[in-house]
């Protein structure tokens, strides 16, 4: 049984795949399972990977027949994982070197705890590499293991389940899948971490998150798929429907909703205009659903903007964001 498998699901990055693979594969650390997902991917990422797997017996290839996007296809790659934890990476980003020797050390001083959680950094064409603002959160003094409780401001980190390493035994346990669609991320890190009773940091860049230009990030790709972030939500509440120990978590992870919600409203290339409103309406009877009794809003300019959005106000919302750029601007001379 090896330490780690690393899932790395794979669909049109054939200019990315082989030095996704080689971060890997390069590691210092040698005890790992490399399971590659080809998600039907119709350029020649089935080829990349069936070499690598010829070349390195570490490496498992599992065809898929056909495309069944992100979330499915990391959970074909969790059926067939043996590791002690399992990570993730996505197949257009890479790991730092050194990355797994740390997090196996960490591990193993910590007693193997549920999750561990390190940093990222984004990397840019023009050859930045920037490290996420979430740096501080990992320097802060506390102990070495953890429950949310006592470290609630990891839900403040960017909900992504690639940087993160989970005991396979605990996410067994969880009946932690990914669902279909966009945002799949969402209601699996938040239940891991909320569900976790044990976690530990590690203060450390691990990936190296390739921020495309030519529109390769789904994310940022005008669709009304981004609509699926209100059914990933409904997920993580029915989590915590099943769990009423956790039911203090509800006004905190709301108010991270909303302002996941804003986020996707107001990056531009996401809603398309022609749909915005329709957003506006679907947020306003999704929040009147789920508001619990205890959520405070923000105060301030943010506050203001997501409880706008959570009434589907979109005429005072726009003019809040418009007074605001206004001002931007005014105060740049």
């Amino acid at each position: 049984m090896p330490r780690f498998s690393v899932i790395v699901p794979v669909h049109r990055v054939e200019e990315y795949l082989p030095e996704c693979l080689e971060s890997v594969l390069g590691q210092s650390f040698a005890d790992f399972e490399l399971i590659a997902v080809d998600d039907r991917s119709p350029d020649g990422c089935g080829a990349i990977l069936d070499a690598a797997a010829r070349r390195d017996e570490r490496v498992r290839v599992l065809h898929l027949p056909e495309n069944v996007g992100l979330g499915r296809a990391r959970n074909a790659g969790l059926e067939h994982a043996t590791g002690d934890y399992v990570l993730f990476l996505d197949s257009d980003d890479t790991y730092t070197p050194g990355l797994l020797q740390a997090v196996h050390d960490r591990l193993r001083d910590c007693a193997d705890p549920d999750i561990l959680v390190h940093d990222y950094a984004r990397t840019y064409a023009d050859g930045r590499v920037v490290r996420a603002a979430s740096a501080a959160v990992f320097g802060r003094p506390g102990s070495d293991v953890f429950t949310l409780d006592e470290r609630p401001d990891l839900l403040e980190l960017l909900q992504v389940v690639w940087n993160k390493a989970y005991r396979r035994d605990f996410v067994a346990e969880q009946g932690l899948t990914f669902p279909a669609g966009y945002y799949e991320d969402t209601p699996w890190t938040y239940p891991a971490l909320l569900a976790a009773g044990r976690i530990t940091l590690l203060d450390r860049v691990g990936v190296h998150y390739r921020q495309r230009q030519e529109g390769g990030n789904i994310l940022a790709t005008a669709s009304r798929k981004h609509f699926d972030v209100f059914d990933q939500y409904d997920l993580v509440f029915a989590f915590l429907d099943r769990r009423p120990d956790l039911v203090h978590w509800r006004p905190v992870v709301y108010g991270r909703m909303l302002h996941h919600l804003n986020t996707v409203v107001s990056r531009p290339g996401r809603i398309p205009p022609r749909d915005r409103r329709e957003f506006f309406r679907r947020a306003a009877e999704h929040c009147a659903r789920l508001r619990p009794a205890g959520y405070r809003p923000p105060a301030g300019a943010a506050g203001l903007r997501t409880e706008l959005l959570s009434q589907g106000r979109y005429t005072s919302y726009q003019a809040v964001r418009a007074l605001a750029r206004t001002r931007r601007l005014v105060a740049r001379g």
